[in-house]
Formats: structure tokens, C-alpha cells, sequence
């Protein structure tokens, strides 16, 4: 019989589990950050800096003593740390690399056959003589290889050079060795990845074994999909076939919704329930996460757990957004309460805060209000800013 779990437990079990129940401020060193990012399993990457990076944001709103340059030295330095996609790019712990081999080998002819029609045909004539050039020259940026009479469209048009890049990135014969200015530097994999993280060999069966197991854990309890849709390196057919083939290492539970609808049947490992009582409370003040925060990067489970609709609008045109461009989720707690409209002004010096929506039944009270104001001082200092100033009507009144 199936194991209920209120709903309560189910946002702190996940919350612990993302890594937002951890006291905010105590000292991280680099070693520190470097369990973090495994811990989470991975941290998306994004260009937008609005405030700040989508990688850094979501590091800072989990400690509030993280410094950049530590991800940089693990990243570019130590080779601890590799660039490459799970759902999209990503930081990903190094010693997991010889699990993306598997993810290299099955996508090469997908992506094979999607880049064909997306350039056409000749979409790899550039190949050879791009990858001779990174193995005799070194490592090398997109504008070093730019064709000069090839007239650019944008992302949807790359160069040839450019397209044989981050088609041999994706593949896994190039890795991203550092970033000047947001733009990737390529070189071959073998000289950015440790040899150490090569071995050992994996075979099909551990890979599927190792991306569910791991996926369950970070996550707590999931469905066979959202075990899939972590890593999402296999299949929803493989992720349903190791819940069968490990059932007497599950249990069945079902996890109370946050707005009261059926609950949502899902699995856990065995022992679940005998720990619940262990669950670390969040810490009660606010905080703004990223829009590309992985606890609501699966919006339909951050939905059912918070009963909080999310959705990024960047894509959206003007006239059709609910909220607005790039607005940032707030967690107070173990409850999403609200979104923030703001902007980090570099220029003069401020974080510029234009539009606060607080969700159904959550007061805009003293006490909270001056939280959220402890926070933006903090999320402004951290993105290099002086003083926060609210825009008119800034609570929506």
C-alpha cells in the first residue's frame, strides 16, 4: 500500500534536497562549492545577467558566501568542473564525465540527421579542417575561425566553423576549457578533461542504473519521468524499466498536492518514511532565486509541491506577459510567495526594483517586507551594486 506523505514533508524533503534548508551564510571554500554543485548534480548556465548569471544566482541563493572566482579555478584551473548540457548547458561535477560518453555516442546521429536539415546538406564541411586546427594550434574561440565573407544571420545561421565547434562539443571531441565574456574557448577534450575522469569504463546497464539512482536521490521521490527528465540522458522508457527491475528497492508513495488535487503517485527508495522525521527546517527568511532555479526548473512538480505557476517570459512578447521579461521566483521558508521585477544597474549603482506580485494570500506585512529588504540588499551587493531603489507603486498598490 502506498505511503501518503503531506504535503508539508513533501516541499521540505525536496527543499533539503535542492539544497535550500542548508544555513545560507557559513563559510564555503572552494572544496565547499565543489560538493555543492555535486550535491545539486548540476548547475544550469545562462547568459542573461539582468542581476547576475543564472550559475551564479543559483549558488548564491544557496550560499550567500560564494565567490566566482572559486567556480572559475574548478572550471578552467582545477578540471574539476565540466560545461556541458543535461535538459540544457550546464556545470557538471567532472567525475561524472564518463557517464556523458554514453550521451556523446547516442546523440552524435541524432544530432547528425537534425543538423542536416536545420544547415543542410554540407552542414560538416568544415569538420576536418576545424578540429586539425584546434589539435595543431590550440585552443580557440568562435571569431577566431570566422569566415570572413559569410554573412551572419545570427544563431540560426552560424558559420561553417562555428557549426563544426558545437557540433563536435555536443559530441564530446571538444569540451569548453573557459569563457571570455560569456564566449566559450574550444579545445580538444582530452587536454580540458583529466584522463582520470575518462575511466572507468561504463557500460550500458551501469549508466541507466547510475542516472536513476543518482536522480531519485537528489530528487527524494519520483515518478519514472521525472527520473528520466533530471539528467535527462536516458530515456522515459529505460527510467520505467529500472523502476521495474528495482522494485523490491522502492516503495510506493503519494505525495499530497499543495492546492489539495489527487495526489501524485510516485517512488522512493526503501526506508523513506523512517526518516521523515529528520527533515531540516528551511531557514525562515527570504530568498530570490533564479529564474533557472532547478527547484522549479520541473514547473509542473514545483506547481503540484507549492501550488506556484512559474514561466519564463523572455520569449514572450511584450504585450503578452503576465509579469514581465526576466522576474525572479521568492522563496520565504518552505513556501514560494511571490515574484520580483528588478534590475542591477552597474552603471549607476543600483538595484533597481520596479514590481513586487506576492502570490494569493500571502500579506505584504512589516516583518516580510523587511526581509525581502535584507535580501535585495544582499542580492545587490552581490551583483556589484551600491544602494536598492524602489521604483513608485513598486507593491503594486
Amino acid at each position: 500500500m502506498a505511503i501518503l506523505i503531506p504535503n508539508d514533508q513533501a516541499r521540505r524533503i525536496f527543499l533539503e534536497r535542492q539544497l535550500l534548508s542548508q544555513p545560507p551564510g557559513r563559510a564555503l571554500s572552494k572544496a565547499g562549492l565543489l560538493q555543492l554543485v555535486d550535491d545539486l548534480g548540476f548547475v544550469q548556465v545562462d547568459s542573461i545577467a539582468t542581476v547576475e548569471r543564472a550559475h551564479h544566482m543559483i549558488l548564491f541563493s544557496r550560499n550567500q558566501t560564494y565567490r566566482r572566482e572559486h567556480l572559475t579555478a574548478l572550471l578552467e584551473k582545477d578540471g574539476e568542473l565540466f560545461e556541458h548540457w543535461t535538459h540544457d548547458a550546464s556545470i557538471i561535477p567532472a567525475r561524472l564525465f564518463r557517464y556523458w560518453k554514453h550521451r556523446f555516442r547516442r546523440r552524435e546521429p541524432v544530432l547528425a540527421e537534425r543538423w542536416r536539415k536545420w544547415h543542410g546538406e554540407g552542414f560538416d564541411s568544415a569538420f576536418d579542417d576545424t578540429f586539425r586546427h584546434i589539435a595543431e594550434n590550440g585552443a580557440i574561440m568562435s571569431r577566431d575561425m570566422k569566415v570572413e565573407d559569410h554573412k551572419s544571420g545570427g544563431w540560426w545561421n552560424w558559420h561553417p566553423n562555428k557549426t563544426a565547434l558545437e557540433y563536435y562539443w555536443h559530441t564530446g571531441k571538444l569540451s569548453i576549457a573557459g569563457r571570455v565574456n560569456f564566449q566559450k574557448i574550444y579545445d580538444l577534450t582530452e587536454r580540458v578533461i583529466a584522463s582520470h575522469h575518462h575511466e572507468p569504463a561504463v557500460s550500458h546497464d551501469e549508466f541507466v542504473d547510475w542516472a536513476c539512482r543518482s536522480a531519485m536521490t537528489k530528487l527524494g521521490f519520483a515518478t519514472s519521468g521525472e527520473l528520466a527528465a533530471f539528467w535527462d540522458i536516458v530515456t522515459p522508457e529505460e527510467a520505467k524499466d529500472w523502476v521495474k527491475a528495482h522494485r523490491d528497492e522502492l516503495v510506493e508513495v503519494l505525495i499530497e498536492t499543495a492546492d489539495g488535487s489527487k495526489p501524485r503517485a510516485s517512488f522512493a527508495f526503501l526506508g523513506f518514511p523512517d526518516h521523515l522525521g529528520d527533515i531540516t527546517e528551511p531557514p525562515a527568511r527570504v530568498r530570490i532565486l533564479s529564474p533557472f532555479d532547478p527547484l522549479l526548473r520541473n514547473r509542473d512538480r514545483a506547481e503540484r509541491l507549492f501550488d506556484f505557476f512559474y514561466r519564463i517570459e523572455v520569449f514572450v512578447p511584450e504585450p503578452k506577459r503576465q509579469y514581465g521579461y526576466y522576474v525572479f521566483p521568492i522563496l520565504e521558508g518552505d513556501r514560494m510567495i511571490g515574484r520580483i521585477d528588478m534590475k542591477a544597474d552597474r552603471k549607476t549603482g543600483v538595484l533597481d526594483v520596479k514590481k513586487l506580485w506576492l502570490e494569493k494570500g500571502v500579506r505584504a506585512s512589516a516583518g516580510r517586507l523587511e526581509k525581502l529588504d535584507a535580501e535585495l540588499q544582499r542580492v545587490g551587493k552581490f551583483a556589484g551594486v551600491e544602494r536598492v531603489v524602489y521604483q513608485p507603486g513598486w507593491r503594486g498598490e
